[in-house]
């Protein structure tokens, strides 16, 4: 595609943002990641697209280097984390928009392109590379197939640093793990990542966490459902998001701590 590679304007585990020309973006998947993944990015998006979700347009694809690439439609706008950071929005304010995303989001119906949670955690595991024991894969999968597994679109990085904050209004991208289950995984995903993971790398530790108490609470009074029933139904999931965190590109020390509380999840769920 025309364009060139401009100002890096974004950095992500798997990818970095640059610009490429008037009004676009382009999306490069860093070294050693896998093509396989930006395309089923690509898919993800144009059926978001399609199905009236509120996502960039995508151009095309390009590749660089040997890097994968997708170039995207530009959003002007802040990410909802950089307000948040910066106190242009409080936590309750993030929290609030992110809990209303993710309600709307839960009632679009999933595209047929999308996994579904087993599907995905069957895909991830056979290329796992030995991040996850073997112990722990047979309980996942077992685990998976005694709870509901739902039939819900879930974005599982529904994060504030992937809310953009546009004039016309919020737009979601890192469609990357996307997939068809129920929404208290994807609230449980929104909990490891504000609870478990941002407060590693946050300069205030507490803000993700109260911005996910927040969106917590909120999504349960939209749901009609109190706070505790809304943990109640999130917990036994998250041995599940756990483990597919485990399995992305996580520091050696935190995957440790992560297997610890995999393990204890599926005791208590034995």
């Amino acid at each position: 595609m025309q364009g060139s590679l401009g100002e890096k304007i974004g950095e992500g585990a798997f990818s970095e943002a640059y610009a490429w020309a008037p009004g676009q973006v382009v999306k490069l998947f860093k070294a050693g990641v896998s093509h396989l993944l930006g395309r089923h990015e690509v898919r993800m998006i144009r059926a978001m697209r399609a199905a009236g979700v509120p996502v960039p347009a995508v151009f095309g694809e390009v590749t660089l280097d040997g890097r994968f690439g997708i170039v995207l439609e530009r959003l002007d706008g802040p990410t909802l984390w950089h307000l948040s950071r910066t106190g242009a929005v409080t936590f309750e304010q993030a929290g609030a928009i992110v809990a209303a995303l993710a309600m709307s989001l839960h009632k679009t119906s999933p595209p047929p392109e999308v996994l579904s949670m087993r599907e995905y955690m069957e895909s991830e595991l056979r290329h796992d590379d030995g991040k996850v024991p073997k112990h722990i894969a047979t309980d996942i999968l077992a685990l998976i197939d005694r709870l509901p597994t739902g039939d819900g679109l879930c974005h599982c990085d529904l994060s504030p640093g992937n809310v953009i904050m546009t004039a016309e209004g919020p737009k979601l991208v890192d469609w990357t793990f996307a997939m068809r289950g129920p929404a208290a995984l994807d609230l449980g995903f929104l909990h490891v990542i504000l609870f478990d993971l941002a407060p590693e790398i946050a300069d205030n530790p507490e803000r993700p966490r109260a911005t996910n108490a927040a969106a917590q609470s909120e999504y349960a009074r939209l749901a009609g459902m109190s706070l505790a029933e809304l943990r109640a139904a999130m917990e036994p999931y998250l041995p599940i998001v756990r483990t597919f965190v485990v399995l992305g590109n996580v520091v050696p020390g935190l995957r440790e701590r992560l297997i610890q509380r995999i393990e204890a999840g599926l005791r208590s769920e034995d």
